[in-house]
């Protein structure tokens, strides 16, 4: 690649000399102007504004034009004569976290090649530093006529420069936001996260320019005479989206199908709404007294049938050991008093119980 800048990289007393390669191209397809008459191409000539007559480069110079419109001439060796550190020098400056600068700054980048066998030792030792920091490094230098601002970095096993743009440069963004105050729902994030999530990641080597591959072969065709032009696409006219969640919901589902997954449903993160508190219990009142002693009593009715089951076996038991010895019966007789005595017990906690439980009649005054 031809370089455009010879010069050195300034890295404390280390001197690296370098060539500057651009490091981008364009490939847009350029046109140039024609009468439409008679499609001879239109040229621009470079005229003096005082005699009329037409100058040649060799003869074209560089000048300042003041507020009252008279010209100051600038020439090379003016500018070459200023006491400028960086004229063919970019001196690194300090090494900072790449996250620290801000996109909008880029400008044009380059490739640092180095400029002859004893450059190759310096130039790796910077490289090698910069990817052991995870750093960049910030450096001035100076380029057509200009002292511009750079970053260094690594890319791959070559020192990439970026130009930037100086902080007061960069605009400010006043006014470009909406100034509507503008609330955005949950739901509406939750569909905007799953459109995200379908369209996932993109190689960015597979993306080419659309839009020039048409112009190419427009053209191509009309250097053979075969072309013909396209059925025009009417776009919709642009207004306002009605319902987003409905544009949304057809945005993930488009993004689907054009991945192959037809037929599958938006994967939506749920909104988390609070659960409803529960009804209170009702306290007091004769309702809830009734209930209770209800209640109660059912228990103790349970109670009185288990105690005169209890009751039942002890006497089949005790007829059916009458037959027996004396000792025997003194036996069936003492199981037949505990049976009895367990009845009695329980049936008066029974009525003591159904008895508090039951509600108190008030009397009248």
């Amino acid at each position: 690649m031809r370089s455009i800048w010879n010069g050195a990289i300034s890295f404390g007393l280390v001197s690296i000399p370098i060539k500057l390669v651009n490091a981008t191209e364009s490939h847009s397809i350029s046109f140039r102007q024609i009468h439409l008459a008679d499609g001879g191409r239109i040229r621009y000539r470079k005229v003096c504004e005082l005699d009329g007559e037409e100058v040649p480069g060799a003869e074209i110079g560089k000048g300042y034009e003041e507020g009252d419109g008279s010209i100051i001439p600038i020439t090379d060796e003016d500018l070459g004569q200023l006491p400028i550190a960086t004229a063919r020098t970019i001196e690194i400056m300090s090494f900072v976290p790449a996250e620290e600068i801000d996109p909008l700054q880029m400008d044009a980048a380059y490739y640092l090649a180095a400029n002859g066998a004893t450059a190759a030792k310096p130039y790796t030792l910077l490289r090698e530093a910069l990817k052991r920091s995870r750093k960049v490094a910030i450096a001035k230098y100076a380029l057509r006529g200009r002292e511009r601002l750079g970053m260094l970095r690594v890319v791959d096993d070559v020192i990439a420069m970026h130009g930037l743009l100086w902080p007061d440069e960069i605009r400010q963004p006043e006014g470009v936001a909406p100034e509507a105050d503008v609330s955005v729902r949950e739901a509406e994030l939750d569909l905007a996260d799953a459109l995200m999530a379908t369209l996932g990641e993109v190689e960015l080597s597979s993306l080419h320019d659309d839009y020039q591959e048409a112009v190419e072969a427009m053209i191509a065709a009309k250097a053979g005479g075969a072309f013909e032009p396209p059925e025009a696409v009417v776009e919709p006219a642009g207004g306002k989206v009605i319902d987003l969640m409905a544009a949304l919901e057809k945005s993930v589902k488009e993004a689907k199908a054009s991945r192959g997954e037809e037929g599958a449903e938006a994967e939506v993160t749920p909104i988390r709404r609070k659960a409803a508190a529960a009804a209170p219990k009702a306290v007091g009142g004769k309702k809830s007294t009734a209930a209770s002693a209800k209640k109660t009593a059912a228990g103790a009715t349970k109670k009185t049938t288990a105690a005169a089951k209890s009751t039942k076996a002890a006497k089949s038991a005790k007829s059916a050991k009458t037959g027996k010895s004396a000792k025997t019966g003194k036996t069936a007789k003492t199981a037949k008093t505990a049976a009895t005595k367990s009845t009695s017990a329980t049936a008066k906690k029974t009525a003591a119980a159904a008895k508090k439980a039951a509600p108190r009649k008030r009397t009248s005054a």
